[in-house]
C-alpha cells in the first residue's frame, strides 16, 4: 500500500503545473509503441501482454484478449489511462510502465 502512495505522490509531482490536457507539444515523449508484459503485482493484469501504439501524446493498448485502452501523456515521464483502467502510470527511464493500479508492465 505504501509504494502505490508513493508512485501517486510521483505522478502528482511529475504532472503538476501542467495542463490537465496532457502534455506540450513542445516536451519530447518518449516513443511507447510495442508489445509489453504484464506483470501482475499486487494486482492482477487485465491481460498478460499488450500491443501500445502512439500517436503523439496519445496512447492505445490492446490486450491479447481483445481488451482496448487509451491514455495520455500528462509529461514526459507520467500516463493518465482512461476507462477500463482508469489509472496513473509513471514511465521507468528503462520505459517501463509502473500503472498506479499496482501492474507494471515491461517492453518485451
Amino acid at each position: 500500500m505504501l509504494s502505490k502512495s508513493i508512485l501517486i505522490s510521483v505522478v502528482a509531482l511529475a504532472t503538476a503545473g501542467l495542463p490537465f490536457w496532457g502534455a506540450q507539444a513542445d516536451e519530447q515523449l518518449p516513443n511507447l509503441a510495442g508489445t509489453y508484459r504484464c506483470e501482475p503485482q499486487p494486482a492482477p493484469c487485465q491481460g498478460q501482454t499488450f500491443t501500445v501504439t502512439q500517436n503523439g501524446d496519445q496512447i492505445e493498448f490492446k490486450s491479447e484478449n481483445g481488451l482496448v485502452g487509451q491514455a495520455k501523456f500528462t509529461s514526459p515521464i507520467s500516463l493518465s489511462g482512461s476507462a477500463p483502467w482508469n489509472s496513473l502510470a509513471v514511465i521507468t527511464p528503462d520505459k517501463h510502465v509502473q500503472w498506479s493500479n499496482g501492474t507494471q508492465w515491461r517492453k518485451m
